[in-house]
């Protein structure tokens, strides 16, 4: 039973969710950073670690939020208010609610302006724009197009309009009928530039890169790497997932549904790299990671072919697809809170957020050209938001959410919700108390710099630290419950 009132609204289906969850997950940075991690850490093996690290932490915690949501049926901070309250459980634990939804705005604050670079090529891929015949003039490209405040705040504010148009619309009729098309219309381009690049002559090569098994380059950094963008990739801690799961019905598995989205993101983020990679490779480049890659490399490689332009128009209409259905995620949260609290239609709440959203986002914007020099600590408004966000805010947030799940929360609650059997509950809840807690602290200590951890020298101390916390919290767990919930 929910501790409130059904939504005003659902997802029609469990497909619904399905996309708009995928939808959130491949963004831009799965596009350009995931197929090229595989490649250079062992390909295949980093496959299997990745989809590992996916089971053990991304899994578990994407689980975690969707049961909060749907438990809670609202925004992050009214979600985690009802479901604690529900528990007789009170102190701050709705402060995770709110960094959430925070950490999503201030992601898309700083998105809307990388989202804007698709937008941008997409027009100049359209109208001949991208006539550099070196990646060095390709370079000058890409610096002059940020280089113009009217020119980048154009394509960035397009991107905010275009996410509240949808978002205003609702649920059903905005977010879930958007990605409804945008979802199999990325996955169809995909497969078109697939189809492409196996009569490119660089297909084979492409992979070997992708999929080879060489766990002799599975070094620890590829593993923190793995690790890293298992938790990352999934939009976790971020206000998302766990909105997202406010709108799932309540006879929807959570688990079946949480497997498919983790399914569904490798099995993209894989084709992009094969629909990437062979043209890189048939034209003698270097493969590479980043913006670099996007909108240097690339837009090069696509002159030198034939037919050049129209896939390079068909790859830059996928990446804006992708780029739009993360965005729409990252703002629903914040949405939803104003609905829900301060009695705005969604239509308002939208654009009120939108143009919170605009002003900020324009002064990230502004990072790149007449602001390159407002600086704190070395870093300018842009660097501060990514920093704060994927080093500070979503590892912390995430912690929370295990930490709230595995020792606070009655085990009642996640029993319904989740609805598995004896078996895979325990296993459910092993994972959310200690280990993924572990892995999510090494994504911290890592993304921090502070140290990095030698798996190959030290994983028996690994072991040996995760069976003696486990001892340690089943022995201390109703103690720990009274000390982190008193």
């Amino acid at each position: 039973m929910t501790t409130n009132a059904q939504p005003r609204t659902q997802w029609l289906g469990r497909w619904g969710f399905i996309l708009a969850a995928t939808g959130s997950a491949v963004g831009l940075g799965n596009i350009w950073k995931f197929p090229y991690i595989t490649g250079e850490f062992g390909g295949g093996a980093f496959v299997l670690v990745y989809l590992a690290c996916i089971l053990a932490v991304g899994v578990p915690v994407m689980m975690t939020e969707i049961a909060l949501g749907r438990r809670g049926r609202g925004s992050p901070v009214d979600a985690l208010r009802r479901v604690t309250a529900e528990s007789g459980r009170g102190g701050a634990w709705p402060l995770l609610g709110w960094m959430a939804m925070l950490c999503g705005f201030l992601i898309l604050s700083f998105y809307v302006v990388v989202a804007g670079w698709s937008f941008s090529y997409l027009w100049k891929m359209l109208s001949g724009g991208l006539d550099g015949s070196s990646v060095d003039e390709m370079a000058a490209i890409f610096d002059a197009n940020n280089q113009s405040p009217l020119n980048l705040g154009f394509w960035s504010t397009l991107v905010t309009v275009a996410t509240m148009v949808i978002v205003g619309k609702g649920v059903q009729a905005g977010i879930e009928r958007s990605v409804s098309w945008m979802m199999p219309g990325m996955v169809l381009m995909l497969l078109v530039l697939i189809g492409f690049g196996i009569f490119s002559g660089g297909f084979m090569e492409a992979v070997r890169f992708l999929f080879s098994f060489d766990a002799g380059r599975l070094s620890s950094e590829g593993m923190l790497a793995a690790l890293g963008h298992a938790f990352f990739t999934l939009s976790l801690a971020s206000g998302a997932i766990l909105t997202y799961g406010s709108y799932l019905p309540a006879k929807t598995s959570i688990a079946r549904t949480t497997l498919s989205v983790a399914l569904a993101d490798t099995v993209v983020a894989l084709m992009a790299g094969l629909a990437i990679f062979p043209v890189i490779f048939a034209n003698g480049m270097s493969p590479s990671s980043g913006p670099g890659l996007i909108f240097m490399s690339l837009p090069l490689a696509f002159q030198a072919i034939p037919l050049g332009t129209l896939f390079g128009v068909l790859f830059f209409v996928m990446l804006s697809m992708a780029a739009l259905t993360s965005s729409i995620s990252m703002v629903e949260a914040t949405v939803s809170w104003l609905c829900d609290n301060k009695g705005l239609s969604r239509r308002r709440a939208s654009w009120g957020t939108g143009l919170v959203l605009w002003l900020v986002s324009t002064l990230a914007m502004l990072s790149f050209n007449v602001g390159a020099d407002w600086t704190l600590a070395g870093r300018h408004l842009f660097g501060w938001l990514d920093y704060l966000t994927s080093r500070w805010m979503m590892p912390l947030g995430g912690l929370g959410m295990v930490m709230l799940a595995g020792f606070v929360l009655k085990h009642e609650t996640f029993r319904e919700e989740l609805g598995l059997s004896p078996v895979w509950h325990a296993l459910w809840l092993f994972m959310v108390r200690y280990v993924s807690p572990l892995g999510i602290l090494m994504v911290f200590v890592d993304a921090l710099g502070i140290t990095r951890v030698e798996f190959g020298r030290h994983w028996p101390w690994l072991l040996a630290i995760l069976v003696a916390a486990t001892l340690v919290g089943e022995l201390a767990s109703p103690r720990l419950r009274r000390m982190l919930c008193p």
